[in-house]
């Protein structure tokens, strides 16, 4: 069975109850996440004994806002609209992607996933095949790169991505000319008036990063550049404090399948579609050990595809 025979066999009542919205749950889990950061950053503002190894949890918590921003642009993590709204723009703020790009060019994603000529995630953007290839990826610099191009192009004005419709760009020209304007009054605060926003906020997103950008690879890494969603996506079968960091991402196939289902009602969708799924893994440790083995053969097997964000 493929995706398109799965959804066929859903009944109306199924679809219907899968993907209504609810502001609960989302809520709770915003308010244990953002507590989480909390507890984290004021020890290391305070500077207690130890607080640099406090980094790298703080660290993850605000790469993983990516998952929070990402669900924000199916509007699917809140009920109610300018909750989604503000949580997916706060949240790119935090990790330098701009919202409303990155709304398009993840629905250019969905719509051509794993399309190596189509999909925005893979076109010019190699993914590692080697061990020199694979640190320079999961380290980071070319994402940090490509944002700040990007964030400056987008507030000229011009060169902009082909998916950005032609009536959305005033709109991303004002998003980044915003935030290039907050970034800068923060960048002044911190040489002016206190580090602080430096040592809880950039060098922890800097020093977390990579984990988001490993976990990015199981995605659709090593997946085929077919139309199936059973198998260019990947479900990773893991615990519930990652489930709980990723916003239930891990359940990649099943989002990939119904879009419009809300995080916390993937786990109900998993449970429908476990049988028929194609590309699974018991973990993100499995996942990378196999990847890492597939860095000393790519030359000799199929070229592997290309991703990036």
């Amino acid at each position: 069975m493929d995706h398109r025979e799965f959804l066929r066999s859903l009944s109306r009542a199924d679809r219907k109850a899968l993907s209504e919205q609810s502001d609960g749950p989302g809520l709770r889990h915003l308010a244990v996440y953002v507590s989480l950061i909390l507890l984290l950053a004021v020890p290391i503002a305070l500077r207690v004994p130890g607080w640099p190894v406090l980094m790298v949890p703080l660290g993850i918590l605000l790469a993983f806002l990516f998952n929070l921003e990402h669900e924000c642009t199916h509007t699917t993590a809140f009920r109610t609209s300018w909750v989604n709204e503000w949580s997916g723009r706060i949240s790119g703020f935090l990790i330098l992607q701009p919202f409303q790009w990155f709304r398009h060019f993840h629905f250019a994603h969905h719509r051509f996933t794993n399309d190596p000529e189509r999909d925005p995630e893979l076109t010019g953007k190699p993914k590692p095949e080697t061990v020199a290839q694979y640190i320079v990826f999961a380290s980071g610099p070319i994402y940090w790169r490509n944002k700040i191009v990007l964030l400056f192009r987008n507030a000229r004005g011009r060169d902009f991505d082909d998916f950005v419709p032609q009536k959305a760009r005033r709109q991303l020209r004002t998003e980044a000319r915003a935030s290039l304007a907050i970034y800068a009054a923060v960048l002044a605060f911190s040489i002016g008036v206190s580090p602080a926003p430096i040592w809880v906020w950039l060098v922890p997103l800097v020093v977390g990063f990579p984990i988001l950008r490993l976990y990015h690879l199981a995605e659709h890494g090593l997946c085929p550049p077919v139309a199936d969603m059973f198998e260019n996506s990947r479900t990773v079968l893991t615990n519930p404090v990652v489930r709980f960091v990723t916003w239930n991402m891990p359940y990649h196939i099943e989002h990939h399948t119904l879009p419009m289902v809300p995080f916390f009602r993937l786990p109900d969708l998993h449970r429908l579609v476990r049988e028929h799924l194609g590309q699974t893994s018991d973990g993100y440790v499995r996942f990378s050990l196999e990847y890492a083995r597939r860095l000393t053969l790519a030359r000799r097997e199929t070229p592997m595809m290309k991703v990036d964000r």
